[in-house]
């Protein structure tokens, strides 16, 4: 105790440079002069614009994603299908941003999505593909995840380069500031930007490898919420807090409008840091959710999962994201997430515990500087009240075969993605799952997928 005690006070006092949001890129900042841009006139474009106090980005990215067959003796409702299948799924977005005066923006991120996970995303608590949403559709459907307005207010004179968000403009800010963001957006583009695992269309496919599976962070069944968000940084320290919206039923498209007895509050205490020329991140993550949410007992007695409790429950949620560049070109990251387990799960997926840990490498070393492979694992567990619901035939919204063995799931997964030219980026994706569902009569199971992505 008194060496780690030792480590994180060194930890806590070598100096830092802060980080900030990139989940669900929706675009990329230029990086250099139009010319070395895919399309060099839509990159000399975007400078004019930006120039003019517009943003405009934009991506796409198309996922192909398959298992092989399994044993499975029986299914429930939720299980992943133990036949050999496939399925795909598309995402499109443009980011359109106007500039209203000094540190202030008005962002909107209109999206049209297609496709289905495998299984329509259910059968395992970490899906391997977090492009996948449990609203499926088979032709193009168009919604707006994001549309919000942002004002960053400078507290010092230095400045910081612009840290390549693509939801921000690339001109530099003040190393010390204060940011106010309220609309709707993903709770993740404020909290746990962990560097290596956070961006499913960049980095890790797996859920669990984009944030801590067992916090139950504020959402819709696509991923994104209404709320407000207050940040503090000054490149050593960052203090974030935020209220949100929470879903009017269990993994729901629609949120609950009793604003003042349904919610979720986040906060977050964060420490950057370099040792030398490498940089590194702690967060501790606290959510306190307030929603109609049935305990297990309820739901024992044969309330319905997807139907709202009587009364408002809360759950407390604690994360913890820790990474850190080990060489010029490589780095480690670690997760540890936690709820109470005293209800269901509501929003993101049915995890009560989980550890998550893995490694990224970019390509320099064998002449491949912009490719990048990444390796991961998750250790999934089930509460007790969750391992009595499913072992008595219970079913979630994600997970429920009708019976259970159980045992924690475990999932591996292991990416190579490779920049085929600016702007354009191929992944080969291999993931490996023990215990689908927690369940360790079934499986294990071997799932393939290929990631064709472009933005700008």
């Amino acid at each position: 105790m008194r060496r780690f005690a030792l480590a994180l006070f060194c930890l806590l006092s070598v100096p830092a440079m802060a980080q900030t949001g990139r989940f669900g890129s929706a675009g990329t900042p230029n990086a250099g002069a139009p010319e070395e841009a895919l399309i060099p006139s839509l990159a000399a474009m975007q400078d004019r614009l930006e120039e003019q106090g517009w943003l405009f980005r934009g991506q796409a990215t198309f996922v192909l994603q398959g298992h092989t067959g399994f044993h499975s003796p029986y299914r429930g409702e939720a299980s992943l299908a133990p036949q050999a299948g496939a399925r795909n799924t598309l995402s499109t977005d443009l980011i359109i941003g106007r500039r209203l005066w000094e540190g202030a923006e008005v962002v909107m991120n209109p999206s049209v999505t297609r496709g289905f996970g495998l299984s329509n995303s259910v059968g395992l608590a970490a899906f391997p593909n977090n492009e996948a949403f449990r609203l499926g559709s088979t032709n193009p459907y168009l919604y707006v995840p994001r549309a919000f307005f942002r004002q960053t207010i400078g507290l010092s004179a230095d400045t910081v380069p612009s840290d390549n968000d693509p939801l921000r403009f690339t001109e530099p800010m003040a190393r010390e500031r204060i940011t106010f963001t309220i609309g709707k957006f993903s709770v993740w583009d404020i909290f746990d930007d962990n560097r290596y695992a956070h961006d499913a269309r960049t980095q890790f496919l797996n859920w669990a490898l984009v944030g801590g599976a067992g916090f139950d962070y504020a959402a819709d069944a696509r991923g994104y919420t209404n709320g407000a968000a207050l940040e503090w940084e000054n490149g050593s320290w960052a203090v974030r807090g935020g209220a949100f919206q929470v879903s009017r039923r269990a993994n729901g498209l629609f949120l609950d409008p009793a604003l003042t007895r349904a919610w979720q509050l986040m906060g977050s205490l964060e420490r950057f840091w370099h040792i030398g020329e490498r940089e590194g991140a702690i967060r501790l993550i606290y959510g306190l959710t307030r929603a109609r949410q049935s305990d297990w007992a309820d739901l024992m007695a044969g309330g319905a999962f997807d139907r709202n409790a009587r009364s408002y429950r809360r759950k407390h949620n604690v994360a913890i994201s820790f990474d850190q560049q080990v060489g010029p070109d490589w780095g480690v990251f670690a997760r540890m997430s936690w709820n109470d387990g005293r209800t269901q799960n509501w929003m993101y997926t049915e995890q009560d515990r989980a550890i998550s840990f893995g490694a990224s490498l970019q390509g320099p070393r064998w002449g491949r500087p912009h490719d990048t492979v990444g390796l991961g694992t998750n250790i999934g567990f089930a509460s007790a009240g969750r391992r009595r619901y499913l072992e008595a035939g219970g079913i979630g919204f994600i997970v429920g075969d009708g019976a259970l063995n159980y045992r924690p799931e475990w999932v591996t997964e292991v990416y190579y993605d490779a920049r085929l030219a600016p702007g354009i980026n191929l992944a080969l994706n291999y993931q490996f799952a023990l215990n689908p569902g927690y369940n360790a009569d079934r499986g294990p199971v071997h799932f393939l997928a290929l990631r064709l992505r472009t933005a700008f």
